[in-house]
């Protein structure tokens, strides 16, 4: 193989070994960053509705004194917070709210199957504070946040015990076989926030896929680049000092000498070159001399 061939394939060999870290690499740092920005708006979904469920208890129930012929829904923290974030929804049909229990008093908060199971490992492990994961939906991958549904106060027993003791307007409402037998301490569901992953993930390949292909473009005109330099600074001069050496051993001695300005490889070369010849031609006019 020649020497620009060989050059050319190492060259090769050394940029793909090198892409394919770099890609491996990146990619794996822009998922894993894409997660990371879904993470935190699901945080924040979460928060938004911690916030939503603190303010009813503490601004809007106070304007609702308990009557046991009336019940109002929106004095209840779980329906405002789902309200709201159902107000969201309008606009982020993908981001979802949602706290579902296994046997809730709203029909609509009733935990499907995969809620089901983030409600007993909660059960199982109280102290667990968060579960997250990704799940996959019609409307393509989704991460859900989910934080335990736990009853620490006894208040909240009032409407949950039976239905006998609990307002009869609410049960009116919602019926008799929703909702009660809590108890104190109980985990009884969970809020689980859900937030698409699509729009990041399209967002994190295609900065992936422009990066590499940057890249790759770099690499192409560096290869130009480089195949020039070499082809400028070290082929030509060493086929034409190949040339010469060929024409000089067939006697042909009319050959004009290599410059000598420089200090690099090539021009020592040359100047070797040079020298060598010279003690050729005196060689062979002693030999002629004799």
């Amino acid at each position: 193989m020649g020497l620009r061939l060989k050059f050319n394939l190492v060259l090769l060999v050394v940029f793909l070994l090198g892409l394919g870290v770099t890609g491996y690499i990146s990619y794996d740092l822009l998922h894993k960053n894409a997660r990371d920005e879904v993470v935190r708006n699901a945080g924040v979904m979460m928060e938004a509705a911690l916030s939503m469920r603190g303010y009813t208890v503490a601004q809007v129930r106070p304007l609702l004194p308990y009557d046991p012929e009336t019940f109002h829904p929106q004095s209840v923290p779980a329906y405002a917070a789902t309200e709201i974030m159902n107000q969201l929804r309008k606009k982020y049909s993908d981001y979802t709210y949602k706290e579902a229990a296994l046997n809730p008093t709203n029909p609509r908060n009733r935990a499907v199957d995969w809620e089901t199971d983030i409600v007993g490992a909660f059960r199982s492990n109280p102290d667990r504070g968060e579960i997250s994961g990704v799940r996959d939906t019609p409307t393509g991958l989704s991460l859900y946040l989910a934080r335990p549904f736990q009853i620490k106060d006894k208040a909240c027993l009032a409407c949950h015990t039976t239905a006998a003791e609990a307002p009869p307007a609410m049960v009116k409402i919602y019926g008799p076989n929703n909702g009660y037998g809590w108890k104190h301490m109980e985990v009884i569901g969970a809020q689980i926030v859900s937030v698409p992953m699509s729009l990041p993930i399209q967002n994190a390949n295609r900065a992936f896929y422009t990066f590499m292909g940057s890249l790759s473009a770099v690499f192409v005109v560096l290869f130009v680049i480089l195949n020039l330099m070499m082809s400028l600074l070290i082929v030509r001069p060493i086929t034409k000092m190949s040339r010469a050496a060929n024409e000089i051993s067939t006697g042909n001695l009319d050959i004009p000498e290599f410059a000598e300005s420089g200090r690099d490889e090539v021009t020592l070369l040359a100047k070797s070159f040079n020298r060598m010849r010279r003690s050729l031609e005196k060689a062979i006019e002693l030999i002629e001399k004799k």
